[in-house]
């Protein structure tokens, strides 16, 4: 009986049993089912490399790019650890698209038919990145989409025209910049106009050997081939060339007031002619800022503006310069140019019979008392900090070792520096304006780069911080200096461009060294008239003068001329903005940055 009792109870069991197998069995198969189905899904089809810039974080970029924090992570190991920093480089997954009905945008794009894409604007965005990215034109975009003529939208869908593959941009980066082709452009023009061969335009752009030349299409080209081009929205874009404009005066009269000291030299005795010739000083800086001068002169005389020239020798002497003002000749100048000195500049500018006549201050870069119709056309020092520390902010972060050199005359802008990189090391000079290296080089960490800021002006300390730092630049340790402010101790012929290449040296300037490739025409032109090659001051009397003579001759008045914008000639640019007393100064700044034995610009 009791084995009959027990018998039910054997054969429920063994059916329990039956039972949970079975579970199991569809559990592990519906698991290995879902394994295998996101893992072909999870495949990526590709990646993007994407640099982290200011603002954004982890939920930007995966909303950007419509994935999982799991899908980026799995990628990118070190953000589980460390988060996102800005600059760091993540490696984003991109999935194939699903064909349905509810398609949802991978990266930015999204497909309806083969032939029909959409791209949803984003923050930053400008059309002509889009055409570059869609192998397409500003010109097919706005036909396709007429509401953004006007400009993009941020959250826009943008019909496409069909395309094969995207091609990427990177962001700020001055290996590269942009240039859209104008209509019946060649070759040959292009060349010119930014001195980049075919072959260099072939090798950066593929699409070219099969499409060739295409009015707007976009172009990528070496970041140091710009020309006297300006950057917007970081594409490159002509500046306003005066000498394409229409005059509204034809005849000029200029007064030029320059210290050549002719009573001092000797022209009977060769010798001390040569002694005073041969070295820069007041007499050579003179000479060469006039032969300038006489160049722009000719140059507007193809613009068919004529110019009456009336030159003034100040002898660099305030009895000299109150002789030429009260002989009463200055008053019918339409422009007077100089003097060259600051305080010999304000005696004329002082003048009230010389109040109405626009006065430009050519050379120096010490201030000049602003009064009417001053021209300050050599931009000041604290324009030239102000737009380094904009730049520095944008290319500096916490991730960054950043050392800030002074010398006992700079703690103001020690204090500055520090507010704005509160993490920044201090690194003050020895009393004899010298830096310990040991000092230095426990200071630099490999890991990181490091940034240094160095403000002075004094020789000792530059030549004994650009050369430590030089010689602490290796593969495993990386050092960049930059300056707010460029002063004339860098002129110093003991501080070679190989150091200061050594370390990338970035700083802020009114002038930059002229491209030999785009202008040899000026040169050969210069040589056959004066016998050598344009000096500094030569291309600063040709620059100032010229833009002068054309804004007035545009404009009728100088003090009108600032609505014409920030004009470029050779190595000079003008941006002249209202100051008090109705005074003028120049705000154009050039970055320049020395890299190897080249230096270059960077374009913002």
């Amino acid at each position: 009986m009791i084995l009959a009792q027990n018998h039910p109870l054997q054969s429920n069991g063994n059916s329990f049993c039956k039972d949970q197998s079975m579970k199991k069995f569809k559990f592990i198969f519906i698991l290995l089912l879902l394994v295998s189905f996101f893992s072909e899904a999870q495949a990526p089809e590709r990646f993007i490399n994407h640099r982290v810039s200011k603002g954004e974080n982890l939920n930007t970029i995966i909303e950007k790019y419509s994935i999982t924090e799991a899908q980026l992570l799995e990628y990118n190991p070190l953000v589980a650890k460390v988060g996102v920093k800005k600059r760091m480089t993540l490696r984003v997954p991109v999935y194939a698209f699903k064909k349905n009905n509810d398609l949802k945008p991978i990266s930015k794009i999204y497909r309806r038919s083969i032939k029909d894409s959409i791209h949803l604007v984003t923050a930053k965005e400008t059309k002509w990145r889009l055409a570059y990215q869609y192998g397409t034109t500003i010109e097919i975009l706005d036909s396709l989409n007429p509401e953004i003529k006007v400009g993009l939208k941020i959250g826009q869908e943008i019909k496409l025209p069909y395309f094969t593959k995207i091609k990427n941009i990177p962001e700020k980066d001055s290996l590269f910049n942009y240039y859209t082709v104008l209509p019946k452009e060649g070759f040959y023009r292009i060349e010119k106009k930014l001195g980049v061969s075919q072959k260099v335009l072939d090798s950066l752009n593929p699409n070219l050997s099969n499409e060739g030349l295409q009015e707007g299409m976009i172009l990528k080209i070496p970041g140091k081939k710009s020309g006297n081009f300006k950057i917007e929205n970081d594409l490159l874009v002509e500046r306003i060339n005066l000498m394409d404009s229409t005059v509204q005066l034809n005849k000029i009269k200029i007064g030029v007031l320059l210290p050549f000291m002719a009573k001092e030299i000797v022209f009977d005795s060769i010798e001390d002619t040569e002694k005073i010739l041969g070295g820069r000083n007041l007499h050579t800086i003179s000479l060469d800022f006039y032969s300038g001068v006489l160049f722009a002169i000719k140059q507007a005389a193809f613009k068919g503006i004529d110019i009456e020239l009336t030159t003034y020798d100040t002898e660099n002497n305030s009895t000299s310069i109150q002789r030429i003002i009260q002989e009463g000749t200055l008053k019918f100048q339409d422009l007077l140019v100089g003097p060259l000195i600051p305080k010999n500049f304000n005696l004329v500018s002082n003048d009230p019979g010389l109040s109405k006549i626009p006065k430009i201050t050519p050379l120096s870069s010490n201030p000049v008392v602003f009064r009417k119709n001053v021209f300050q056309s050599v931009t000041q020092e604290a324009d030239f900090r102000a737009k380094m520390y904009s730049h520095l902010e944008m290319r500096i972060d916490s991730t960054h070792n950043v050392i800030i050199v002074t010398d006992s005359l700079n703690r103001r802008l020690e204090n500055e520096l520090k507010l704005r990189f509160p993490w920044a090391i201090t690194l003050r000079a020895e009393q004899q304006d010298y830096l310990l290296p040991e000092l230095v080089d426990s200071l630099l960490v490999d890991s990181l780069s490091n940034k240094v800021l160095l403000e002075t002006k004094s020789f000792p300390l530059i030549a004994s911080a650009i050369s430590q730092f030089n010689a602490q630049n290796t593969s495993d340790r990386e050092v960049q200096v930059y300056t707010s402010f460029r002063s004339n101790a860098y002129d110093n012929e003991n501080l070679s461009r190989v150091v200061l290449g050594g370390v990338k040296f970035t700083y802020p300037v009114g002038f930059k060294p002229l491209d030999p490739d785009l202008n040899k025409e000026f040169i050969t032109s210069f040589i056959y008239e004066y016998g050598q090659p344009p000096s500094k001051e030569a291309l600063r009397g040709y620059d100032v003068v010229l833009d002068a003579i054309l804004r007035i001759a545009i404009s009728k008045e100088l003090s009108k001329s600032s609505d014409l914008g920030e004009t470029e000639y050779l190595s000079n640019r003008f941006l002249y903005s209202l100051e008090k007393n109705d005074a003028y100064s120049n705000k154009a700044i050039f970055i320049l940055q020395h890299k190897g034995y080249e230096i270059f610009e960077i374009k913002e």
